[in-house]
């Protein structure tokens, strides 16, 4: 999966000369947490909304309402911005940034073309979304987790078998992290007919495979956030 096709691509931006109080307006309208700083369409820097509280008086400020606004007002983007932020390119993957992300503690990263001008920006959003559309789970799909040898030709045996049987695999994950010696262990999601019974091909899987684990996803009723 490429960055370009999960990046948001009209993205807002700030001349590095911008006040602190229009920077936190627009964040707030917007719904947004980070603007890159720009200045003729190069990147400068990023901003963040963290960046912009600390940089702000505290509520415990001896100052008045007018001295904040002014204060506020004052402040420019490239003050508290930061400089020389990680950029990626839109022909880098989507999990090669997510490593950045996480390697660095961050949660978006600007994306630039060959020239340095900004095309886009990704957040860790974006990335959970590529992920999500990856794994196939919206399909209401069948995912089947197997300990299977890590031998050349393991998987595609397995490929064979559920071809065999008339499911379509939406999408094959594999990692050696939770598979004992000598072995992988690889997540397969699936969808079968409707006039097929998915019972039945579990048997099938049962009988020739090391299955650890099946299970169809309830999407029905998510969790959500309060509030």
């Amino acid at each position: 999966m490429l960055i370009k096709d999960w990046m948001t691509k009209n993205v807002f931006t700030v001349d590095e000369n911008t006040s602190l109080m229009r920077t936190t307006r627009i964040m707030k309208e917007k719904n947004i947490r980070k603007l890159p700083v720009v200045s003729h369409g190069k990147l400068l820097g990023i901003v963040s909304d963290r960046d912009v509280k600390e940089a702000s008086p505290s509520n415990t400020t001896s100052l008045d309402i007018h001295e904040l606004y002014y204060l506020l007002s004052e402040m420019k983007v490239k003050e508290v911005m930061t400089t020389d932020p990680i950029t990626m390119r839109g022909t880098d993957s989507l999990e090669k940034a997510a490593l950045i992300m996480l390697d660095n503690k961050i949660s978006g990263i600007p994306v630039v073309d060959d020239s340095g001008r900004i095309i886009g920006l990704l957040s860790e959003t974006d990335v959970m979304l590529g992920f999500i559309h990856a794994t196939g789970i919206k399909d209401g799909a069948i995912q089947y987790v197997f300990n299977l040898p890590d031998v050349p030709g393991a998987v595609t045996e397995l490929v064979k078998v559920l071809r065999e049987n008339n499911s379509r695999i939406i999408s094959i994950l594999t990692s050696y992290d939770d598979a004992g010696e000598g072995q992988k262990q690889v997540a397969v999601r699936v969808t079968v007919p409707q006039d097929k019974e998915s019972a039945d091909l579990t048997k099938v899987l049962e009988k020739q495979f090391s299955l650890v684990f099946s299970a169809t996803d309830d999407l029905d009723k998510l969790p959500h956030r309060k509030g």
